[in-house]
């Protein structure tokens, strides 16, 4: 008896200790195949069951989605609003998007192809690393269209709606609340606190009454406060970006431009001068309407130099009624139909030249005007900045490859070379001067010019305008400070506490003043 009972004591721990290992066993098991998870994954996951093959998947999947949809997925979601409204993360943005528009400012935007080869050729490169490829395979020629300015725009929005969501808003709704308070330890510890004896709860509610503040009393308690709407602004700034930057985006992806170079006294269909920015973009109403170039001019300095340039112009619909009229310059814009027309560039067109040579006879002279197209030379032969020339063959039947060269550099004046590249002289055009070239004598008639003009439908403008009016309005009414006083009437006296969000100096010298206004009763 006595070695069995020293032997049960025995198999009772050697059990135990099996059992202990094979737990330990299955648990070293378990966390070999279990992934590794978070403390908070853990503690709220659902647990895994007696099994799968006990009937209980059912539930096991309930249990899951219910901890995935009302757990996890809300907590993911409170971490990225936390994210987006970061500071740093905004300011960052802000001055991205900064950059991309101050670049798209100095590259020329919407232009063809020859002229951003013609203009930002390989061998010369604009600041040392801008060429031709870069602008075109980065999308900088409609950079205000590309996916990642119309991204960040959205980013920026993104983290505008997620700070209004976690912090303003929030404040929002606490300051609108408000609640008496009875406790006087409660006031005195406040930024501005003060007993006042021998007062009255009444005229001190009524002086704040006439600073503005709204006054509630309950009892012998009373709140007071003014400047609400300064915790409510900063909701209507951001709101007020949001506009602004949803109509640049509605602009760039529904908007449409272009730009046409006119000659003086024609006219082009307003559709032939605009282009879709994107599938969301849709032709004007007044698109199958046409613009008349009735006339082009330029006014120049004293010292000859371009001062502006005007074009009158007609807009005309399909029947030929004229719809409108007005003479445009630069900044001063033609607007029909939502579609804008701004006054760009301007070049010359044709020349009008005068040959005579003498006759069979060897006196009598045969005059023939010709009507010459112009074309620009700049960076062509030699030529440097904007200059055009024509070509007048000596004669039109033999060899048309000899003949007289015809150079301008504006309206005032045309200079003359003769079939060898001689210099023959200068003359102002319709001088009615005539001046002899090569046996030739020629006279100069009216120089035409083209008017550039650049197209553009901006959808979204109303949303920008909004924009920038609230933005201003809000940016001034969030400055305002949002003071809050609460008071309680004790016996003889009335204990006084209040605090505000700004101006803090400002509110201690008005409750002061409004503090020794208060009567004071002698018994």
């Amino acid at each position: 008896p006595l070695n069995a009972a020293h032997r049960a004591p025995a198999r009772r721990a050697a059990v135990r200790g099996r059992a202990v290992d094979r737990r330990r066993g299955a648990r070293t098991l378990a966390n070999a195949r279990r992934p590794e998870t978070t403390e908070r994954a853990a503690k709220g996951a659902p647990s895994p069951g007696p099994g799968r093959g006990d009937g209980d998947g059912d539930g096991d999947d309930a249990a899951f989605s219910k901890w995935l949809f009302e757990r996890e997925l809300p907590s993911m979601g409170k971490k990225t609003l936390k994210s987006l409204s970061s500071l740093p993360l905004a300011i960052g943005e802000l001055l991205v998007i900064a950059g991309f528009s101050a670049l798209g400012t100095v590259i020329e935007q919407n232009k063809s192809f020859a002229w951003y080869v013609e203009n930002y050729p390989t061998e010369n490169k604009s600041l040392g690393f801008i060429d031709f490829p870069l602008i075109l395979d980065l999308g900088l020629d409609h950079i205000y269209t590309t996916w990642y300015f119309l991204g960040l725009l959205g980013l920026l929005g993104a983290s505008l709606t997620a700070c209004t969501v976690t912090r303003q808003w929030p404040v929002w709704k606490v300051s609108a609340k408000w609640k008496f308070l009875d406790r006087r330890a409660t006031l005195l510890a406040m930024e501005e606190a003060e007993s006042v004896p021998r007062a009255r709860l009444s005229d001190f509610s009524d002086l704040l009454a006439d600073r503005g503040y709204q006054v509630f009393i309950k009892g012998k308690k009373m709140y007071a406060f003014k400047g609400l709407i300064g915790r409510l602004a900063p909701i209507g700034v951001h709101a007020a970006l949001l506009f602004t930057l949803g109509g640049a985006a509605y602009s760039g992806l529904g908007g449409l431009s272009g730009s046409v170079m006119v000659p003086d006294g024609s006219s082009f269909e307003i559709a032939s001068g605009l282009t879709r920015g994107s599938l969301l973009s849709s032709m004007p109403g007044i698109a199958k309407s046409s613009v008349q170039v009735n006339d082009f001019t330029i006014d120049y300095l004293p010292n000859g130099q371009v001062s502006q340039f005007y074009s009158d112009l007609s807009v005309v619909d399909p029947n030929g009624k004229e719809m409108s009229r007005k003479t445009i310059s630069v900044n001063v814009p033609l607007r029909a139909g939502g579609v804008t027309m701004y006054q760009t560039d301007w070049a010359l067109s044709s020349m009008q030249v005068t040959v005579a040579k003498p006759g069979a006879d060897g006196e009598t002279e045969t005059e023939n005007t010709y009507v010459l197209p112009m074309a620009s030379l700049e960076g062509k032969g030699g030529f440097q900045g904007r200059i055009w020339g024509t070509f007048l063959p000596l004669s039109f039947d033999d060899d048309q490859r000899r003949g007289i060269s015809l150079v301008a550099r504006d309206f005032q004046s045309v200079a003359i070379y003769d079939s060898k590249g001689a210099f023959a002289g200068v003359r102002r055009p319709e001088s009615k001067k005539p001046i002899v070239v090569d046996g030739i004598k020629l006279m100069l008639g009216d120089v035409k010019g083209s008017t550039g003009l650049e197209l553009k439908t901006d959808p979204g403008v109303p949303l920008v305008y909004a924009g920038f009016a609230g933005l201003m309005v809000t940016s001034f009414l969030s400055l305002l400070s949002h003071s809050q006083i609460w008071a309680i009437q004790e016996e003889t006296a009335i204990v006084v506490g209040g605090k505000t969000n700004r101006a803090k100096e400002e509110f201690r010298t008005e409750l002061d003043e409004v503090l020794n206004s208060v009567p004071e009763y002698v018994d």
